[in-house]
């Protein structure tokens, strides 16, 4: 039997602070990644609705093939394969776009089910007032459909998050990312792992539990 490794609450403290800089990568990555997903997963769904023709097709065939595909596929595809084609980032920016385009085939399937949701007078009263198609989605139909599906996308958030971690197989150096160079360096992965896990439940748990208390405070407003 192998020696039995004991946590060492000193050499805890000592790799913490530099564990906390790969916890502010992966918050980094998930800010920016998500206001890609939500920009990026409003034009599609706005799109697809409206039923601009080829181009709505072209979006929901984008929609159907990056979520049919792995997050960890598309990571390696653009991190190793587009480099021969000339297109080469950086490993955080590529991260960061891959896992942007990933969530917004994602929040784009939630912005079209809140559109949805708008009731039909709605419509029918744009046109009753003579709204211009501008007028139309930002005044009356985006503001009803974004508030029903904000808890959803708050969901997304926390699971981007988490899924940042799988980004460090394309060598971005995020939390994961520091808790291995810790492990390797040291040869002790007890401390650095045990630690990245509690750090990234520190932050997931705290922020599910908003997302939920928001979907109760929009179910209920007072």
């Amino acid at each position: 039997m192998g020696d039995v490794v004991i946590w060492d609450w000193s050499f805890a403290a000592q790799i913490l602070p530099f564990l906390l800089q790969g916890l502010w990568v992966t918050v980094r990555i998930t800010l920016i990644g998500m206001a890609i997903a939500l920009v990026v997963g409003l034009f599609v769904a706005v799109v697809r609705y409206s039923g601009v023709p080829v181009i709505s097709k072209l979006f929901t065939f984008y929609v159907l093939f990056v979520r049919g595909t792995p997050l960890l596929v598309q990571a390696y595809f653009a991190f190793f394969v587009l480099p021969s084609v000339g297109v080469q980032f950086s490993p955080l920016i590529t991260g960061i776009v891959v896992i942007g385009l990933n969530y917004s085939a994602y929040t784009a399937e939630v912005y079209r089910a809140g559109i949805q949701s708008v009731a039909v007078g709605q419509w029918e009263a744009c046109t009753a007032l003579s709204l211009s198609t501008w007028q139309r989605w930002r005044f009356v139909v985006l503001p009803q459909a974004i508030r029903d599906v904000i808890p959803a996308l708050g969901n997304y958030l926390v699971q981007m998050f988490k899924d940042s971690a799988i980004l460090h197989a394309i060598t971005v150096f995020e939390l994961l990312g520091h808790a291995t160079a810790v492990g390797s360096s040291s040869y002790r992965y007890l401390e650095p792992m045990t630690i990245a896990a509690l750090l990234f439940l520190a932050v997931s748990l705290p922020a599910a539990w908003l997302v939920t208390r928001l979907e109760l405070r929009l179910a209920h407003p007072r």
